[in-house]
């Protein structure tokens, strides 16, 4: 049984000593029922959320979450133009404990209200680069997980491969996944901080910015498209491509080329991750939506030839490495060349 809003104030005043509160209400976590929440009010009018969870897998994230919180240290903070959750305390409470967190105003980002034209898809878009230019040091030194470009390749095709023996991957997208994971230019990157579980609800939205940051139990060192996959399930091409456009100009490393091509990949692969966890708890419900999600994958990759997902199809130029080409050829030649390049897909990327 969920427990009150009531209840979880008297706990806010058991994890923060002296914690004045004059009011609480229940709050929605977007979580799946996953915590029992709320937010309690103090007499200065300053708000806090307090969180329990309601099992055990949640029970492990939340104390993930406080491992990182704990990494992300005022100064990593400080290099975020947008809030990380403060622990304020914590209390136990049956086999567990609830934790009070400072309350970060803003609404969960919902992808499908979303427009290329919001400014919010820039704010998301420069958030995610200020993640993944924290120095890397954040993560080393507590101890967190490092992942390299080949272990984030050998990840990727285990779950290829076990998804390939359960026999209901379409043969066209297993092709289709193996050339990407054999293709050694896609997994030429260099790794970063990353948050690790961003979805559009991890973005809090207020006054068209994102104002916080929530879940970041899976904090690591790993490819920084595991960060963007989840901009392959936008409603317009045109809202991804503002996001990307806004992470590339916030980013102070050169772009990774390859980037949304492996965060295509990775949407792609959730579906086989479905349909393993489906398979892992026996449950046809979960098997079947796979199916049905992997089938509609395999069409759509089909009539989209123009995003594929290995760079085999020949390397395109930016602008600047056009103009440099033209500057060396011959004059003579300069609008044979011109002609070539539009045939090899010389294009703005």
């Amino acid at each position: 049984m969920a427990r009150s809003h009531f209840t979880l104030a008297a706990l806010s005043t058991a994890a923060v000593p002296g914690a004045d509160i004059v009011s609480t209400r229940p709050i929605g976590t977007g979580t799946g029922g996953r915590y029992d929440s709320a937010v309690v009010t103090l007499r200065d009018r300053d708000e806090l959320i307090v969180r329990v969870p309601t099992s055990q897998d949640a029970e492990t994230e939340q104390s993930r979450d406080l491992v990182a919180l704990t990494a992300l240290t005022a100064g990593f903070r400080g290099r975020l133009p947008f809030d990380v959750p403060h622990v304020e305390g914590q209390t136990p409470v049956a086999n567990t404990r609830a934790i009070v967190y400072g309350y970060i105003p803003g609404n969960p980002a919902v992808l499908a209200e979303l427009d290329a034209a919001d400014p919010v898809a820039e704010s998301i878009g420069r958030a995610i680069a200020s993640i993944h230019s924290l120095p890397t040091s954040l993560v080393t030194d507590s101890g967190l997980p490092v992942q390299t470009a080949a272990d984030a390749a050998r990840v990727a095709r285990i779950t290829k491969d076990r998804a390939a023996a359960t026999g209901a991957v379409p043969s066209d997208l297993l092709a289709r996944w193996s050339t990407a994971l054999e293709d050694s230019a896609l997994w030429q990157f260099q790794p970063t901080v990353v948050h690790g579980s961003l979805s559009p609800e991890s973005f809090l939205i207020a006054s068209d910015s994102v104002t916080g940051v929530l879940g970041w139990s899976q904090l690591q060192v790993g490819d920084p498209a595991s960060d963007l996959f989840w901009l392959s399930s936008a409603p317009s091409e045109q809202l991804a491509t503002r996001v990307f456009g806004a992470y590339n100009l916030g980013r102070s490393t050169p772009v990774d080329r390859q980037l949304r091509k492996r965060a295509r990949l990775y949407a792609e692969l959730e579906i086989a991750k479905w349909l393993l966890h489906g398979t892992e708890k026996h449950d046809e419900t979960i098997i079947s939506d796979a199916k049905t999600m992997l089938a509609g994958l395999s069409v759509s990759v089909e009539s989209d030839m123009l995003n594929p997902l290995s760079t085999d199809t020949g390397q395109i130029m930016a602008v600047e490495e056009v103009e440099e080409m033209l500057r060396r050829t011959p004059r003579t030649d300069a609008s044979s060349a011109r002609d070539s390049t539009r045939v090899s897909g010389i294009s703005e990327d």
